[in-house]
């Protein structure tokens, strides 16, 4: 009988902190946050865990000869168990996002838990794998979007899966290494990851809202009340408008803030892969670049307005880098 190490170690248990975020941030892009987003998270997670699980499966004969320390081929976890976990996890997390989201999250949920289970089985080891790996966390993004405006969450889903794909991409690397050439184009990438995660959507529209303080002006404005009512009302008014303006000052750096953590959490693991491209460094830019994905989830929930939630998602970035220490995210 496995331990709930040996399980927590098969589905990479830490790993999942990079998963709730997905979920956030397409929830917070589309509109949709409230009481069914937490639901629908835990959803992710479970489906997450079963495609760690599946990848584990699919991968014994392999991993007996490259990794035979993970679970499977050491013998602490029996195959058939796994698989049988994998397919538990999938079901409870198609459940799971169909009890909390209805039919247009089951919508999502499904084609996620077919693209999981496609990456494991058949794409995983061809050319269209990081593609594959990407769909998913694309997906995961719009899941929380389901019960929104999807629409709106599009530009996140894809910022999200083109990080997804780098980290992919060097992931097939970790056991022989890898030439420069890749760690050049997924750090290339990361750069592009970043910029689109702390550019603040309409930013033509918000600046002029800023320049105006949100008052209508120009020829036949109609004078605002607090100019009418004397010079107490308009200072009361720049107070006010000076307040906003501090509130969308920060509203506006926060995104940045985050997806520049991110960007140097991950980039400056990728960095040390091109001046030394072996498999450590190429295991440790992978790890880097899965327990910093919160970082980069957050960044694109404070874009969308919900900076204090950004921020909290986050925080799961420091706290996944501990637990990697215990259980290997990889």
């Amino acid at each position: 009988m496995p331990s709930v190490a040996d399980l927590a170690e098969l589905v990479r248990a830490p790993a999942a902190l990079s998963v709730p975020g997905d979920v956030v941030a397409g929830a917070a892009a589309a509109g949709a946050l409230g009481p069914r987003t937490p639901a629908l998270a835990a959803a992710s997670v479970l489906l997450y865990w079963a495609g760690m699980a599946a990848n584990d499966w699919a991968d014994r004969r392999l991993d007996a000869v490259e990794r035979p320390e993970r679970p499977i081929p050491s013998g602490r976890v029996a195959p058939g168990l796994a698989v049988g976990l994998a397919a538990g996890l999938t079901a409870a997390g198609v459940g799971l996002a169909a009890a909390a989201g209805g039919r247009r999250a089951a919508a999502v949920a499904l084609p996620l838990a077919t693209a999981v289970w496609g990456y494991d089985l058949a794409a995983k080891n061809t050319a269209a794998g990081p593609a594959v790996m990407a769909a998913c966390r694309g997906l995961d993004v719009l899941l929380g979007a389901a019960n929104g405006r999807p629409v709106r969450a599009l530009p996140a889903a894809v910022t999200v899966a083109a990080h997804t794909w780098t980290v992919t991409a060097l992931s097939r690397r970790e056991v022989d290494g890898a030439d420069r050439a890749l760690p050049l184009r997924t750090l290339a990438g990361t750069a592009l990851v970043a910029a689109s995660a702390a550019i603040p959507p309409a930013i033509g529209r918000r600046r002029g809202a800023a320049a105006s303080g949100g008052v209508r002006t120009g020829p036949g404005a109609t004078p605002a009340p607090a100019e009418a009512a004397g010079p107490l009302a308009r200072v009361s008014r720049r107070s006010g408008v000076g307040e906003r303006r501090v509130v969308g000052a920060v509203a506006v750096a926060l995104p940045a803030v985050l997806a520049g953590w991110y960007a140097v959490r991950y980039g400056t693991a990728q960095a040390r892969v091109v001046a030394q491209p072996d498999a450590g460094r190429v295991r440790a830019a992978v790890g880097a670049g899965i327990t910093g994905l919160p970082a980069l989830q957050g960044a694109l929930t404070a874009r969308a307005g919900a900076g204090l939630l950004g921020l909290a998602v986050a925080a799961a970035a420091p706290l996944g880098r501990r637990l990697a220490r215990k259980v290997s995210p990889t």
